[in-house]
């Protein structure tokens, strides 16, 4: 990361020789003084003040120069990118992620959000995309490195049955079988020689045919899958902070999100193992060649905290003005 310091309006610092005049001024009047109070008989204060006075003046206005010439702390970070890895984040947007132990709790689909976005942390190097899961896989944000892309998506593109499935008879619309789409619909780069999906999902699914999955999967270049199971014990889909009657939390979704993961040589993770989630998914991807994809610029305006400064000679010089 380089930063370096710019002024944008650099003529600013003109400003700063504003106080040179009150300083002189405050000199005539300090000697006038002097010979006053010797004429007077009177006793010289302390130099303190004098030094307390100039100081604050001087001070004040340098702070006062370099805020008019807005400074800038300007950072320049070269992301670099995996040419060999692609990872997906594959978040579950059914009704049953609506689910919460309470209406004042943090419901599913927010917790795997949040889930999401410690994964994607962790992969810095690697290009990441999204995808939502009902009854069909659409992606939303194919891999990139982008954090900001990856930030609007989440908050913006996913949502509770956004988009709808395809039949609103059946009462659990997730069918993990729609994963094969993440292989025959080609969401990884041919590049890609390292493909890791991640799946968020509280694994309340119709059955599943493991061993279509696992023959799609387990193809060259395959695909390493991690499984992170959201869902807690005894959580309601609320309505008006009135639980649903027709839905609960089915005790048997990690037994059959297990067997899924086994047969595409997946493992499978509760929300309180998420770094272990994190730490497989690392391995999983390795090392690999980087390259810098592009470079990222960031700024920092310092004429605030200048500006604000300007406040502390100044009470220095109020507080020492009777003493």
């Amino acid at each position: 990361m380089a930063t370096s310091l710019v002024f944008l309006t650099p003529l600013g610092l003109l400003l700063a020789l504003g106080c040179v005049l009150p300083v002189i001024a405050l000199g005539f009047v300090a000697r006038r003084a002097r010979r006053v109070r010797a004429l007077l008989g009177l006793r010289e204060p302390s130099a303190r003040r004098l030094l307390v006075a100039v100081a604050s003046a001087l001070a004040a206005g340098i702070f006062i120069g370099l805020a008019a010439a807005q400074p800038v702390l300007e950072r320049t970070v070269a992301i670099r990118s995996r040419t060999d890895a692609e990872a997906f984040l594959v978040l579950d947007v059914s009704r049953s992620m609506l689910a919460q132990q309470d209406p004042g709790s943090p419901m599913r689909i927010e917790r795997a959000k949040d889930a999401a976005r410690r994964l994607r942390a962790a992969l810095p190097e690697v290009p990441v995309g999204v995808a939502s899961m009902t009854d069909r896989v659409l992606p939303h944000l194919f891999p990139s490195n982008d954090q900001d892309v990856f930030e609007a998506t989440l908050d913006r593109s996913l949502g509770i049955e956004r988009p709808p499935p395809r039949s609103s008879v059946l009462t659990r619309a997730t069918t993990l079988d729609a994963l094969a789409a993440i292989r025959t619909q080609r969401f990884f780069s041919p590049s890609a020689r390292k493909r890791l999906l991640v799946v968020l999902t509280d694994g309340e699914t119709q059955p599943v045919a493991g061993a279509r999955l696992a023959a799609l999967f387990r193809q060259s270049p395959r695909i390493d899958a991690v499984f992170v199971h959201v869902q807690r014990k005894d959580e309601r889909v609320y309505r008006g902070g009135r639980p649903e009657a027709q839905y609960r939390t089915d005790p048997s979704a990690r037994a059959l999100l297990e067997n899924v993961a086994e047969s595409v040589d997946g493992k499978v993770y509760g929300e309180a193992d998420l770094s272990a989630a994190i730490d497989e998914s690392r391995a999983l991807l390795g090392g690999g060649p980087e390259v810098v994809r592009r470079e990222q610029r960031g700024e920092t305006p310092l004429a605030p905290y200048l500006a604000a400064a300007t406040l502390a000679p100044v009470l220095l010089l109020l507080l020492f003005r009777d003493r």
